[in-house]
């Protein structure tokens, strides 16, 4: 994500990059990590923004079931993250449940993850962008239109406010000034296009 904040600062955004631990360790370790970075940059009046990549959207989503910084938070972008799972997965965790243990995230990624759950929060909008090029080998194991990693109707679901799909893969498509351009409009209006008449 540090290209991703570096055009966000361009834009005129304090962007801050937190390097949580999100492969070998559970989700709810990376959110006591996030917790504890946005409880140093926070004040009482202070309304962040938070974006995510991949399963740093699912973190995102964790974050703001459990937070006690609920009313500081303002809009949220979620990129290539697989909201309902994913199949690769699944079927890491058929083939070695050994694999779920020793990398804890699958176990947040599979299609039935508790982690998954998404409380009905009125107040945050949050707007999913979706990649469709499929450049990756893992991709030819996914049913439907995928980066790669992700297929795209997993990466949004019911309560979304906005969701595009972007032709990009999974490992490029939080590098793209577009996105990032795309994501800038979410967070000033609520639209990933702003001029679209309704």
């Amino acid at each position: 994500m540090k290209t991703m904040q570096t055009h966000l600062c361009s834009m005129g955004y304090e962007a801050i990059s937190v390097d949580v631990p999100l492969t070998l360790k559970t989700m709810e370790d990376a959110y006591l990590v996030l917790e504890e970075k946005i409880s140093k940059h926070i004040s009482n009046k202070d309304i962040i923004h938070l974006v995510g990549h991949s399963t740093g959207g699912l973190l995102i989503r964790y974050f703001i079931n459990h937070t006690k910084y609920l009313d500081h938070i303002g809009r949220c972008v979620l990129i290539a993250t697989p909201n309902k799972g994913t199949e690769l997965a699944d079927q890491a965790m058929r083939y070695s449940r050994m694999f779920a243990k020793v990398f804890k995230t699958v176990e947040s990624l599979h299609t039935e993850s508790s982690d998954l759950t998404i409380k009905n929060i009125n107040n945050i909008e949050i707007g999913a962008i979706a990649g469709n090029k499929c450049n990756l080998i893992l991709g030819k194991l996914l049913h439907g239109e995928n980066d790669g990693r992700v297929t795209v109707d997993s990466a949004t679901y019911e309560g979304v406010k906005e969701f595009i799909v972007l032709d990009y893969g999974h490992k490029d498509i939080h590098h793209q000034y577009h996105t990032a351009e795309i994501v800038r409009n979410f967070l000033q209006t609520g639209k990933f296009y702003p001029d679209e008449k309704e």
